[in-house]
């Protein structure tokens, strides 16, 4: 492993720490890099360092999960685009959801790098103790993927049919691993075992590991498969113990995926510190987005010890959508993870935060129908989005729900949630 230095922003490699301090130099002296604006000077004309706009609270302490997606929320720390705002982020590495929304409910964390379902499991008290929480924006699109052990691939089972006919055939407890029971990769795994035929409540044994932990597990035969965020899917296949059986951008092109979270509480009482936030991340978004140097500067900050702690050619290949299964196909993949897409990534749409809802009440978690749309109305903050998108000059979409057709050909457009959520063949 290599050396560590103390930076402004913690311990960073000396490699990473020399690249993040020329990229940062760059920025400062390269007008509109990364926001269409100089690095010194305001989006918003410099309205936050006086007067009501100021940020009520100017350190904020930002949960992650040693994953890919959590990097916009690192670069908007490391390149500094907190400090435009007049705001430092102190990003905080994590250890499971679990420990992320403990903290996100007692206060412990201000924000955080999240899951979307987690969020709406504690809203809904299905996922821990019941606490109004709040989505600030969205933090990436698709990125994640279903493994499967290479005991099962070498048994045949190298896809979602050859898996489930393998399951007919050879009979005993198979176990597929998700990180949080409300959050998106439990619901990815479900949606895509279910479009398959195989009812992961009846046919499969389910558990939660964080994510971090999924490859160990996998290599010592705790799972057949599991569901996480990158750089895990492709960690499994450069460690020899899994294939990857589907992206998750093929179970639902540009799905919405982790989020900035914090409980409603703190919105209420900080929401010039939330603008700033996110205008932050947004900026970062973009940073990230605009070239592929960026993105290979991006996979080598992240890398290190202090966030996602792998060798930079784990993360670098499938965030610049270079994709191989581990049985020797390879491909290039249009849909890899992105982090701002001229914000349609970051608009916290309504119809984004029901689906997870649908899904909830589909499994059995959720035992009666909510108010769907009220709900996502009072989680999904877009009247605040709309203020950072106007600080950061992010283009917003004209309408809260967006319509997308998922990998068995069902349609979400948000519409009739409750007739959507009983529509499933497979279901509790």
């Amino acid at each position: 492993m290599q050396s560590m230095q103390q930076t402004e922003n913690g311990p960073v490699g000396k490699d990473a720490a020399a690249e993040v301090d020329g990229t940062r130099r760059k920025i400062i002296h390269t007008a509109g890099i990364a926001a269409g604006a100089s690095m010194m000077g305001l989006a918003t004309g410099g309205v936050w360092a006086a007067g009501s706009d100021k940020p009520e609270k100017e350190e904020v302490k930002i949960g992650f999960i040693p994953l890919t997606d959590c990097a916009s929320v690192v670069m908007a720390s490391v390149l500094g685009f907190d400090k435009k705002y007049g705001i430092k982020i102190v990003p905080s590495k994590e250890a499971s959801w679990a420990g992320v929304r403990d903290k996100l409910t007692n206060g412990e964390l201000d924000a955080a790098h999240v899951l979307y379902g987690l969020i709406y499991g504690v809203q809904l008290g299905i996922g821990g103790q019941k606490k109004d929480m709040a989505v600030l924006m969205g933090l990436n699109h698709n990125g994640q993927a279903i493994t499967l052990s290479k005991k099962l691939a070498d048994k045949g089972a190298v896809d979602g049919a050859s898996l489930a006919k393998l399951m007919q055939t050879d009979k005993r407890e198979y176990t597929f691993a998700q990180t949080f029971p409300t959050g998106t990769h439990a619901m990815w795994l479900y949606y895509w075992l279910a479009a398959n035929g195989i009812n992961p409540m009846k046919d499969a044994k389910v558990i939660t590991v964080p994510p971090p932990q999924m490859v160990a597990n996998m290599r010592v035969g705790n799972m057949d498969g599991f569901c996480v965020g990158e750089p895990w899917g492709h960690r499994a296949i450069v460690d020899g113990v899994g294939i990857t059986a589907t992206t998750t951008q093929d179970i639902w092109k540009d799905h919405p995926e982790k989020v900035l979270g914090s409980s409603l509480e703190f919105v209420k009482k900080y929401p010039n510190t939330c603008r700033a936030m996110m205008a932050a991340i947004l900026d970062a978004s973009k940073w990230i987005d605009a070239s592929l140097t960026n993105k290979n500067k991006m996979a080598e900050v992240i890398a290190d010890k202090s966030y996602v702690n792998t060798s930079k050619d784990v993360i670098d290949q499938r965030i610049l959508g270079r994709y191989q299964n581990g049985l020797g196909k390879t491909w290039d993949d249009p849909n890899y993870m992105k982090f701002y897409e001229d914000g349609q990534v970051n608009f916290p749409f309504l119809s984004d935060g029901m689906w997870f809802m649908t899904q909830h009440r589909r499994w059995g978690l959720l035992k009666s129908d909510p108010d769907y749309l009220a709900v996502a109305k009072s989680v999904n903050q877009i009247d605040l989005f709309k203020d950072a998108a106007a600080m950061t000059k992010t283009p917003v979409p004209k309408d809260v729900m967006r319509t997308s057709k998922l990998m068995d050909g069902t349609v979400w457009d948000g519409k009739n949630p409750a007739a959507y959520a009983q529509s499933f063949k497979i279901k509790v």
